[in-house]
């Protein structure tokens, strides 16, 4: 069901409630206030009735004629009964009966006054006491009249009704319409937006209604998917070149070596060449599977807790393996006195990643002889480990772009490198909650400072 028929239906339904119980109250409390005050009409003529018939004999000529003229002063299809103290009728007036029973007459004996309705016709009984003993007085009557005019405020309320039921439904069905304009406006701007020309905006993002919040979310998501759009396309290009050397690079070493027949030693050296493409195509497919497993989501990523120093002691190690001539001076700048101060949570495999692409890299720009130190701080809610070198260092554009996959600074094109490993530890210290900041200078080095908030942070965060 659209939302503009719900909304219609909706609106209908409330309105006729509304209005049907309104109805219904006025006509309940109009016919009540029409019972009874008819009730207390007859009661006046039972009375009336006693006083013409039992008290004739007992008050003056003056008092009996204007009791008489009150008793004449009779009411629609009236019919009075007058009964002595042995249920005998003594006086009748009316030529419509009423059915009086004598479980009727006891309960008007027990009760004093009694009100009956049959139908339309109202019937008031009393208990009236003459000359020591006690009658009984029944006055019917039918309020022709007023229920005439109940019968015409019925059919006025039914009638209005259904009419304002009818109008309702049209103006709701114009009310949702217009509601329900900027809505259509967003669902038809969104239907023109694809993957070609993410570039789009919905027009509604000015207002400050619910509308105007929708259409500004939707288009911070597009912001966000051209971007991703964007980085994906650069990715797939950049990932596409890189894997593309190595292999035009093997496929012409094995072409020069297939044109004619060679001396073994030739043969070995093509192959020691495709032996070491093949390596760094291996380690490129290893950076990209590792990006991938960085940008996991950290609910799916097995996390532990993790000493700080002994992580970097074990990259420090690794980096040696792969930058033999590195020299690694690693300190603290504060030495805690509670081993928990130096407690991480964290993937070890991953950590280890970005920790040593971190070192490696440091020891890759900084020549011959490079001299790294990487020093410990421990902070209220942090741990912070800083890598500095000596090396060549980039300029600040170069600085802004070193997370970008597959970026290479012009002044390091002649040093092997994929451009895979700062933005391979920047998603792993995103995933861990933490972040990575490079601070460089060209020709004085670069600063890499990894921040970790500590264990019992990250059940905070």
């Amino acid at each position: 069901m659209k939302i503009k028929t719900k909304l219609t239906l909706q609106f209908t339904a409330i309105f006729t409630g509304i209005l049907l119980l309104f109805s219904v109250s006025v006509y309940y409390f109009s016919s009540l206030y029409r019972t009874n005050d008819y009730y207390g009409r007859i009661l006046n003529r039972a009375y009336a009735t006693a006083h013409y018939v039992l008290d004739a004999d007992t008050v003056s000529p003056q008092q009996h004629a204007l009791d008489q003229r009150l008793y004449y002063q009779m009411l629609p299809k009236e019919v009075v009964h007058v009964y002595d103290p042995q249920d005998r009728l003594i006086f009748s007036e009316g030529e419509d009966g009423i059915e009086v029973t004598p479980a009727l007459k006891q309960q008007i004996r027990r009760l004093g006054e009694v009100r009956v309705l049959r139908k339309d016709r109202q019937l008031v009984g009393i208990r009236y006491l003459h000359r020591g003993k006690i009658y009984l007085v029944l006055a019917s009557s039918v309020d022709l009249y007023n229920l005439m005019k109940l019968q015409h405020l019925r059919t006025l309320l039914i009638t209005g009704f259904v009419g304002a039921v009818v109008i309702v439904v049209l103006c709701g069905i114009v009310f949702s319409r217009a509601a329900l304009r900027p809505f259509q406006k967003v669902v038809s701007e969104v239907e023109k937006i694809n993957a070609s020309d993410l570039h789009r905006r919905l027009t509604q993002a000015d207002g400050a209604d619910e509308v105007g919040q929708l259409a500004q979310t939707f288009n911070s998501m597009l912001d966000r998917l051209e971007t991703a759009f964007e980085a994906q396309r650069t990715f797939v290009h950049s990932a596409s070149h890189e894997l593309r050397t190595p292999l035009t690079a093997m496929i012409g070493e094995l072409q020069v070596a297939l044109l004619n027949r060679r001396q073994p030693e030739e043969y070995e050296r093509v192959l020691q060449s495709i032996l070491e493409d093949a390596q760094l195509l291996t380690q490129l497919s290893n950076g990209l599977l590792q990006m991938v497993q960085a940008s996991t989501d950290t609910t799916k990523v097995p996390m532990e807790p993790l000493r700080m120093d002994e992580l970097v002691w074990q990259a420090s190690a690794e980096a040696r393996k792969r930058q033999p001539k590195m020299v690694l001076d690693v300190q603290f700048s504060d030495l805690p006195e509670e081993e928990r101060e130096l407690i991480v949570r964290g993937n070890e495999a991953l950590l280890l990643i970005a920790m040593v692409n971190v070192l490696e890299n440091a020891a890759k720009f900084s020549g011959e002889s490079p001299v790294i130190s990487a020093t410990i701080e421990v902070q209220t809610r942090f741990l912070i480990l800083q890598v500095r070198d000596q090396g060549i260092g980039m300029t600040p554009d170069d600085v802004r772009k070193v997370f970008v996959p597959f970026f290479r600074a012009e002044n390091v094109r002649d040093i092997s490198g994929h451009g895979i490993g700062l933005p391979l530890a920047e998603k792993i210290i995103k995933l861990h909650r933490g972040s990575i900041v490079v601070d460089s200078q060209l020709h004085q080095g670069t600063v890499v400072t990894i921040t970790l908030p500590k264990l019992y942070e990250v059940y905070k965060l």
